[in-house]
């Protein structure tokens, strides 16, 4: 019987990489990935709960394979991810036809889990085991072992590469800790070695992946090895033919001033940076259990642009958190006004399973939270466009991400998307260009190539 792998990915970059790692794991086994769920006789659905409507996208699209399930026997339905962890044996409750639920922490179990299902050994497979330790399979056979190209990558030249999972932090609005568990760091010698195949298999750029990098090496029981996010940047950095480095996300609290000095001195990091804020105001902060203050935010880009003047700031916001007054919310707007980040993702505020804002009062109306993310994401748009015109005239570095005919779309290295036409037709999703901008968008640039 073949096996066709079908996989869907809600959420952030966490769970892409989860999906690339649960495709390498399954190639092993013969499953080979397509990119549409027909035809397939594995479906998995990787999910997040970050935010309540990922949530019931995942339960929609579980009661829409509900028929399809009905019609091919041989199908078997899974759900990985956040949800799974968060909701376990509930999700067969809810959807019957469900035949495994991974966690987090149980992915590197699905060659077994599925070998007992297809053996007719059980009916059901459920892990969703939070464990203290961060042992993985050696990355090196994944990687060796793994078709050339995966449907769930979009570029071949970029990767995600995990160095930590889990988080401390507990801000009362956030699932991380309880459907990721408490943070753990990779040893240094894993992570390089994989950035090592990575680069040796054509892979230009790698994103760091963790909760909170800026904390990488605070807790790590597999080496107990004194180690810290600038000393890992700086070790992935000297690896011969590797273009750029990327690294996400970060927690104001844990931003020091040698990850700063990193921006200044690493050639190959790009200047891009995401440092989430969530709120302009210390009340509501302090009720989001953030551990910083605007005060000390403002200081921290204060110096990080001293260490890097054109660096790149995007950010994450929450908009009407339990008890967010007007006055609140005016000082979000305000501090979005005075830092003027040249991105955000922002969000209406909801309350998840298990975390102490659920319990808070004050609750803030859904008519007045759409209001609020409608003004913020209004003025966004207008300090985009302010800031991508900043660079009209400009030579920027882009690296080809996609073709279509004679045009290309690539990204700069502070993370801008561009737009370019390839008149000569000669470079290829990986490759360098120069391109001078003629012209700019909300969310993009347009330019031509320097000869």
């Amino acid at each position: 019987m073949s096996k066709n792998l079908y996989i869907k990915t809600f959420g952030c970059q966490m769970n892409e990489r989860d999906s690339e790692i649960i495709e390498q794991l399954l190639a092993q086994e013969g499953y080979v990935a397509t990119a549409e769920p027909e035809g397939a006789n594995l479906i998995l659905i990787n999910t997040c709960s970050i935010r309540e409507k990922a949530e019931q996208k995942v339960f929609s699209l579980l009661g829409a394979l509900r028929p399809e399930k009905q019609k091919n026997p041989n199908l078997l339905l899974g759900v990985t991810g956040c949800v799974a962890q968060q909701e376990g044996e509930h999700i067969r409750e809810r959807m019957p036809h469900v035949d495994l639920i991974v966690g987090t922490q149980q992915i590197y179990r699905l060659p077994e889990m599925l070998d007992r299902l297809r053996q007719g050994m059980t009916s059901k497979e459920i892990a969703t085991n939070l464990e203290n330790s961060f042992t993985i399979p050696p990355f090196q056979k994944l990687l060796i072992n793994a078709p050339p190209a995966l449907p769930s990558i979009a570029c071949a030249f970029k990767r995600f590469v995990t160095i930590m999972q889990g988080c401390d932090n507990f801000c009362s609005y956030c699932v991380v800790p309880i459907t990721r568990g408490r943070e753990i760091s990779r040893s240094m010698a894993d992570i390089l070695e994989e950035v090592e195949i990575l680069v040796s298999q054509g892979v230009r750029e790698i994103t760091l992946l963790g909760q909170n990098v800026n904390s990488y090496g605070a807790a790590n029981p597999v080496t107990r090895q004194p180690l810290n996010f600038p000393r890992l940047l700086r070790e992935v950095a000297a690896i011969k033919g590797l273009q750029r480095i990327r690294f996400t996300t970060s927690h104001p609290k844990d931003l020091t001033e040698d990850l700063m000095r990193c921006f200044a001195e690493i050639d190959n990091l790009c200047p891009h940076f995401h440092l989430p804020v969530q709120s302009g105001s210390n009340a509501v902060l302090r009720r989001m259990n953030r551990k910083y203050t605007v005060e000390t935010y403002l200081e921290k880009v204060t110096l990080l642009r001293r260490y890097r003047p054109d660096i790149a700031l995007a950010t994450d916001i929450i908009v009407g958190f339990p008890g967010e007054t007007d006055d609140d919310f005016q000082a979000t707007i305000d501090l979005l006004n005075r830092v003027r980040f040249h991105s955000s993702f922002s969000f209406k505020y909801s309350d998840r399973p298990h975390t102490r804002s659920a319990e808070f009062g004050d609750k803030i109306p859904e008519e007045v939270k759409s209001k609020r993310l409608s003004i913020l994401q209004e003025q966004q748009d207008t300090i985009s466009f302010e800031r991508n015109c900043e660079y009209i005239g400009k030579k920027v570095e882009v690296m080809i991400e996609t073709k279509n005919g004679a045009d290309f779309k690539g990204r700069t290295p502070g993370n801008h998307i561009v737009h370019c036409p390839d008149a000569a037709a000669t470079l290829l999703p990986g490759d360098l260009a120069m391109v001078c901008i003629l012209h700019a968008g909300k969310h993009s640039l347009r330019g031509e190539i320097e000869n």
